[in-house]
């Protein structure tokens, strides 16, 4: 596994706990308000957890998800490292 792809995959996995944490935070309150607004982001957080658990499976598995080019290595992590900055975002504002 190349360089680029470890940070990707450690990404992923800083992904995976703040959507966990997340998709708690919205599961709790959805079981209190029941609004349609929480719903959509309780479906959001657990899509998003799913497909990062997938991508740390296969970066393990297959010891690549992509095709091992380094461009799509470079590209792969940039976009992991924009998903972990929009989520911690999201979980600042959602806790506070």
């Amino acid at each position: 596994m190349s360089t680029l792809m470890l940070v990707a995959t450690m990404l992923s996995v800083v992904n995976i706990v703040l959507l966990a944490a997340l998709t708690f935070i919205w599961g709790r309150n959805y079981r209190t308000f029941r609004t349609p607004l929480i719903l959509g982001l309780l479906i959001f957080g657990a899509v998003l957890l799913i497909e990062n658990v997938a991508a740390v499976y296969f970066f393990f598995s297959t010891k690549m998800l992509y095709s091992g080019d380094p461009g799509i290595d470079s590209a792969v992590t940039i976009l992991r490292a924009l998903q972990t900055v929009a989520l911690v975002s999201l979980t600042y504002v959602t806790t506070r």
